[in-house]
C-alpha cells in the first residue's frame, strides 16, 4: 500500500499563502519517512497566481527528485484554465477528485501499486 499525504487548499494560492504551502510540503518531504505521493486537493481553491504556480512546480521538482509524485485534484474551472495556459496540467497529473488521484494505479508513486484506499494524512492549507 502506498503512503500518501493530502493537502486541501482553500481560498487563494498567492504570494501570501504560497509560503504556507511550501512549508507544509517541506515538512512532508523531510525526514526518512517520505510519503511518496502528495495530492493537493484544489476543490476549494478560488485563485492561483504566478507565485502559487511557481510553488507547485518547486514542490513537484523536489518530490520527483526524491522518487515521489505530486498530483492535483478537483481543480475548479478558473484555476484549471490558468493551469492549462501555463502548461502546469501537462507537467503534473490532474485528477477529478482526490480519491481518484490516490487510487490511480497507472502511474504509481513508487514501485508499489497503490490500493484503492491508500493511507493518507490530511492537512489544510488556507489562503486569505
Amino acid at each position: 500500500m502506498a503512503r500518501a499525504t493530502v493537502f486541501a487548499l482553500r481560498g487563494e494560492l498567492d504570494h501570501h499563502s504560497a509560503v504556507q504551502l511550501a512549508e507544509a510540503a517541506d515538512a512532508a518531504l523531510a525526514g526518512p519517512r517520505l510519503q511518496p505521493l502528495l495530492v493537493i486537493d484544489c476543490a476549494d481553491l478560488d485563485f492561483c497566481d504566478s507565485t502559487g504556480i511557481s510553488t507547485l512546480v518547486t514542490i513537484h521538482q523536489r518530490l520527483s527528485a526524491r522518487g515521489g509524485v505530486l498530483r492535483l485534484a478537483a481543480v475548479p474551472g478558473s484555476v484549471a484554465r490558468v493551469f492549462g495556459l501555463t502548461g502546469l496540467d501537462q507537467a503534473i497529473g490532474v485528477f477529478a477528485t482526490a480519491q481518484r488521484a490516490l487510487a490511480d494505479t497507472l502511474h504509481p508513486p513508487t514501485g508499489d501499486i497503490p490500493s484503492s484506499a491508500p493511507a493518507a494524512r490530511e492537512r489544510q492549507v488556507e489562503g486569505r
